[in-house]
């Protein structure tokens, strides 16, 4: 498998106008720095990694079995090239049944489907006064706890809500072991946050949501994220956090990247779908229960990155927000930037930041049904 790719091609050094060889990896880059706006040509980005997935096409990642494929194949076609299957809180034996499937995905990319790195276990360690959208099973965990599921798959991402009894102890043990622990659905204040950070937590799950805002005489787990934070991800869907809160995150926190927190009404028409054990609906871009609280959402990175450019951000730097933050958030070093020896993971994009073609590790994906 080999192929070569003529277009404005996004290096870690800038814009070059010219071709990219590749098969697998890519093999050479050649060309010159150019202003990508100064020719009517294709851009070449750097693929889209997603660390929040809960699912897509109908499909939820807790359903197990094949889930986890469609899914991974859904968000191929709009320029996911990798991403982290994400958890329910749920039952023990739901969580694991979950992740067995998960685990035989990671180990067997299918053809036109994105690459799944391993999991973002979003729950059940998590506060019960803060769940969201998860189900009510919500628990406080030991590092047994967690080791038992890491059995199953490989855990790159944990969520923790840092106040709960024993999750500070926990934070400390996951960094140790090299396991990425992010803030998230908690009722944790200002100082629970930075004590989180002290502990080695290293980001914040879906900022803004399902964690106290910012006072300024009280600052909160937005305030401590915005002061203190180097990662935190964010879902730029417009519903989910206004523009202006957008504006801000991207201002205080140097590495922010963005998520979908995409479900299975993701690429679907309305209607009622599930996430998790709970029934959703998906009505006017938005995905909600019945009582109105968002749900996840039914964004793909692609309208993620041109949310980004509307809200006044360079081509560049959306699309570092999109991919590069999080592969090196994951420490994925060959993933996330378009350079000799990094995997061929990237997106084709026409001037309307349309997609146009997707490759993973250099295989092209079907677009057909995007």
């Amino acid at each position: 498998m080999s192929g070569a790719i003529d277009g404005n091609i996004l290096t870690p050094a800038g814009w070059v106008h010219g071709r990219m060889h590749h098969d697998a990896r890519i093999g050479a880059i050649d060309g010159a720095p150019a202003d990508p706006y100064a020719n009517a040509d294709d851009f070449i980005l750097p693929g889209f990694i997603d660390l929040h997935v809960h699912g897509g096409g109908g499909m939820d990642i807790m359903q197990g079995s094949e889930a986890a494929h469609t899914i991974a194949a859904i968000h191929a076609r709009h320029g996911t090239t990798s991403l982290l299957a994400t958890t329910m809180t749920a039952p023990l034996e739901d969580i694991v049944a979950a992740l067995q499937a998960v685990g035989k995905a990671c180990a067997e990319r299918r053809g036109g489907a994105a690459r799944i790195l391993g999991v973002h276990l979003e729950g059940p360690y998590i506060n019960p006064g803060k769940l969201g959208a998860q189900p009510d099973f919500a628990r406080a965990a030991t590092l047994a706890d967690v080791q038992a599921l890491g059995a199953h798959a490989p855990l790159r991402l944990i969520t923790v809500a840092p106040e709960l009894p024993g999750h500070l102890d926990l934070v400390r043990q996951l960094a140790q072991a090299g396991v990425r622990v992010q803030i998230g659905h908690t009722a944790g204040s200002y100082e629970d946050g930075v004590a989180a950070l002290a502990h080695g937590a290293s980001g914040f799950t879906h900022l803004f949501n399902a964690m106290n805002g910012l006072h300024h005489r009280q600052p909160g787990m937005v305030g401590a994220a915005l002061a203190h934070a180097d990662y935190a991800e964010i879902i730029p869907d417009l519903l989910h956090v206004h523009p202006g809160a957008i504006k801000v995150a991207l201002r205080a926190i140097p590495h922010l990247y963005c998520v979908t927190d995409s479900t299975a009404a993701t690429g679907m028409p309305d209607g009622e779908y599930m996430l998790g054990r709970q029934r959703v609906h998906k009505c006017m871009g938005g995905v909600r229960l019945p009582d109105g609280t968002l749900a996840g959402s039914a964004l793909t990175m692609d309208q993620a990155l041109r949310n980004l450019v509307g809200l006044g951000l360079s081509l560049r730097e959306a699309s570092r927000r999109v991919s590069t933050n999080a592969a090196d958030y994951l420490g994925e070093s060959q993933r996330g930037r378009l350079a000799p020896g990094c995997f061929a993971d990237l997106v084709v994009l026409d001037r309307d930041l349309r997609v146009k073609a997707v490759y993973v590790e250099g295989e092209a994906c079907d677009l057909a049904d995007a």
